[in-house]
């Protein structure tokens, strides 16, 4: 069963949109995106994963097909994200799940599996390019192309944006750079192209998130865990990655060669650790 299923699930007072793959009595693998990116991002992991998982790839609110907050400031974070993740597993049945999440995605795994509330929930966490102390420099770079929502008049142009933007994502076809593309674009009122998101999603972003070091979250956590780190990423420095291995679930640590912030996951090579970790 590798075809995708798309649908969306009400959660306290959000619409999700969800891109599910895989048999639906499988084990769940949650695969959640970053920032500024969506579910879809993960279609060629999650088509491969689905041989062995119920793969769920969410789009958080805000982005994607998901609807937008009328409380962005309270609803476009961490916290809320987090609950959203808990509704969402109720509402699909899923008690337990193994976890790969992407910049965003890890921190929210990361937030979950040292609560009380999701600690039971998450079996095996995959963080993806991110940690409990992020490189501040590398925030502000994200910030800048973030809080800044183009236009554009063709899809081209479109992608040559996104081109520049997330050359760190790692080795892409013009198939890969077509997907990122065609999933992550609206059509404005006036007929242009932009991205996806709500604009107030990042604007919460860059005035509330600081980036300052949460290791008591790092040092909760108890399941099983597995951190990759893009070779050039500028976000997870070498040495922070090297201190995650020390503390909290002491995960081992994969160097990802060729890509930045963060790996695709697109290619064997990235999710074969992946795969191995899992089960």
């Amino acid at each position: 069963m590798t075809d995708r299923r798309s649908f969306f699930v009400s959660v306290a007072g959000h619409e999700i949109h969800v891109s599910e793959w895989g048999n639906p009595e499988a084990p769940a693998l949650v695969m959640w995106h970053g920032l500024a990116r969506t579910g879809r991002d993960f279609d060629v992991a999650a088509r491969h994963f689905s041989q062995s998982y119920r793969v769920i790839c969410p789009d958080t609110i805000g982005r994607g097909l998901s609807s937008w907050s009328s409380q962005p400031d309270h609803d476009y974070t961490i916290p809320v994200y987090c609950d959203i993740a808990l509704g969402l597993l109720d509402a699909l049945g899923v008690k337990s799940c193994r976890w790969v999440g992407t910049s965003m995605g890890g921190l929210i795994g990361m937030a979950l599996a040292a609560s009380e509330a999701g600690r039971g929930r998450i079996e095996k966490l995959v963080v993806n390019d991110i940690g409990p102390a992020i490189n501040a420099e590398a925030v502000n770079r994200i910030k800048a192309y973030v809080s800044v929502v183009p236009e554009f008049a063709s899809l081209i142009e479109y992608e040559k944006l996104i081109r520049v933007i997330y050359a760190p994502f790692g080795p892409l076809t013009d198939a890969d750079w077509s997907h990122l593309v065609e999933t992550g674009v609206r059509r404005r009122d006036n007929g242009t192209f932009s991205s996806h998101y709500d604009p107030a999603v990042m604007r919460v972003f860059c005035e509330q998130f600081d980036g300052r070091e949460i290791w008591e979250v790092w040092d909760a956590i108890q399941c099983p865990a597995l951190v990759l780190r893009g070779a050039q990423s500028d976000l997870l420095e070498a040495d922070k990655a090297d201190e995650m291995t020390r503390r909290g679930p002491k995960p081992q640590l994969i160097t990802v060669p060729d890509c930045g912030h963060a790996p695709m996951l697109n290619i064997p090579a990235q999710w074969g650790p992946v795969e191995d970790f899992l089960k």
